[in-house]
């Protein structure tokens, strides 16, 4: 080989690059690599063949049916049958004849003839080999008969243990025992980018495995639910069925999906099975769920409105209203505060005290830190059994002040009057009689709202009120508490110079 032939080699192992040297001197790029170079990294994809073998076998379809009342035409004329009583009404009204057999006479103690219909057809998953099996509560609702049928084809009728629509978990269970079941795995410990797979029955298509990803944790798309978000492909007929991990645990039940199609679009969502469990584990012992409940309104605290407050940094949740006689009312919460942490478990989000205060036990008394007129205040709160209640509507006001003043937030304000006053159980405040363009109107603020704390300042009269917006510094944003109705809103504004 010549010295050229073996310059060629070189530069073909160098990507195309020649060096002008000899082939018996080794280039730079020819030496070693030192231990600082970067490892080769060996990328595979999971094979879940041997996961969904040992798996599906626990995995059920589950198909609900409703009964529906047969109706039975009525005996009518010879070659008009079924007439019914408005029709032969016409004929005997007008044409003078008679109906023969028009009804048909009522037979004692016999109910009407029904028929089963399918309802519709969902997934599910065993958790206990005696028979336990968990799906979603949207799947089961509405059922007179729900069959649950096993991959080697048996099928049982199943009895509803109980369901929850808040979270949208159900138990139901089959009269069977040495069952496959699946393992439940530690949803808390989900990291976002691992594998998962579903395995379910969209559109009826038993048994059919998807896989992907977690897309990301802690969803709130709903009340009590952080949801699981992955890129699994998940259709109508998925409902009920277990997102399993890598190491074939079930850490999560297959719920949701988000589409304009009414089809798969890359995102669906799982509830996580500690939450799942939870659940689970009070319709077995009751057949129902019981939660906790304290009794206010919240709404988010946003960035500016934290940096109005003085918290300087958006977390927790803003009380917008407290219920009379709630534990929160005993306790001394009152619209305004921003609740940072609840029974010693920190508040992030407004979102994350739903599902704090549901999952406390009704009847701990438990501790509360709230952050009130620029501090944090300590309190403590009894929490009780939740109990759906409807909020009294709203009520117009009439108001009859007997003065009005327009001031730095663009508004005419009037002190309140006694009928207000009791109304609204207030002891003190300014009620909005008219907005122009200033401040207050580009934050939503309405007439007849009632200014109740300006800062840290509560509002008594009109005089007060007037007192306090020229003690704000200019170019100062400031926090302005609007009661309206049963509701306290809080604001970012700031004056007018």
């Amino acid at each position: 080989m010549t010295l050229v032939q073996k310059s060629i080699l070189v530069a073909f192992a160098l990507g195309g690059q020649v060096y002008a040297q000899s082939a018996a001197t080794p280039s730079p790029a020819q030496v070693a690599p030192t231990a600082s170079a970067a490892p080769t990294v060996t990328k595979s994809y999971p094979d879940f063949a041997d996961l969904v073998e040992k798996a599906s076998p626990a995995v059920v379809n589950i198909r609900t049916t409703e009964k529906v009342v047969i109706r039975q035409a009525q005996q009518g004329f010879p070659g008009l049958p079924g007439l019914d009583d408005d029709q032969a009404e016409f004929f005997r009204k007008f044409f003078g004849l008679p109906v023969p057999n028009q009804k048909q006479q009522p037979v004692p103690n016999k109910k009407a003839p029904q028929e089963e219909q399918n309802r519709g057809v969902g997934s599910g998953f065993i958790i206990e080999a005696n028979g336990y099996i968990l799906t979603n509560a949207h799947v089961v609702d509405g059922a007179d008969t729900i069959y649950v049928t096993l991959t080697d084809k048996r099928e049982f009728k199943a009895k509803l243990i109980g369901a929850d629509k808040r979270t949208d978990v159900a138990l139901v269970k089959i009269e069977a025992t040495g069952l496959p079941r699946l393992m439940v795995g530690d949803s808390s410990r989900v990291r976002v980018g691992e594998w998962v797979l579903a395995i379910g029955s969209p559109f009826g298509l038993e048994n059919t495995v998807t896989a992907g990803i977690v897309s990301a944790k802690s969803r709130d798309t709903g009340d009590y639910l952080p949801f699981i978000q992955t890129d699994v492909a998940v259709n109508p007929g998925n409902s009920g069925g277990p997102l399993i991990n890598t190491r074939g645990e079930v850490i999560g039940i297959n719920s949701q999906i988000f589409s304009r199609s009414g089809g798969y679009m890359g995102i669906s969502f799982a509830i996580p099975m500690d939450e799942a469990m939870r659940v689970s584990n009070q319709l077995k012992s009751s057949g129902k769920v019981s939660r906790g409940r304290i009794g206010v309104a919240i709404a988010e605290v946003s960035k500016e409105l934290a940096e109005s407050l003085g918290l300087g940094k958006a977390k927790g949740a803003l009380v917008r209203n407290v219920e009379a006689g709630a534990p929160a009312d005993k306790a001394g919460l009152e619209a305004g505060d921003v609740i940072l942490s609840f029974n010693d478990r920190v508040i992030d989000k407004s979102t994350d005290l739903p599902r704090i205060v549901g999952d406390t036990r009704p009847g701990t008394k438990a501790p509360i830190q709230v952050w009130r007129k620029g501090a944090p205040k300590d309190l403590m709160i009894t929490v009780v059994d939740l109990e759906p209640a409807e909020k009294a509507a709203a009520k117009k006001s009439d108001a009859d002040g007997a003065s009005t003043s327009s001031n730095s937030l663009g508004i005419v304000a009037a002190d309140l009057s006694d009928a207000k006053r009791r109304e609204l159980s207030l002891k003190g405040g300014v009620e909005i009689q008219s907005l122009g363009d200033g401040a207050l109107a580009r934050v939503g603020a309405r007439v007849g709202d009632v200014i109740v704390r300006v800062g840290d300042v509560d509002i008594t009269n009109l005089k007060q009120f007037e007192a306090t917006l020229k003690a704000i510094p200019k170019n100062k944003s400031v926090a302005v508490f609007l009661r309206r109705s049963d509701t306290t809103l809080v604001v970012p504004v700031k004056p007018a110079p």
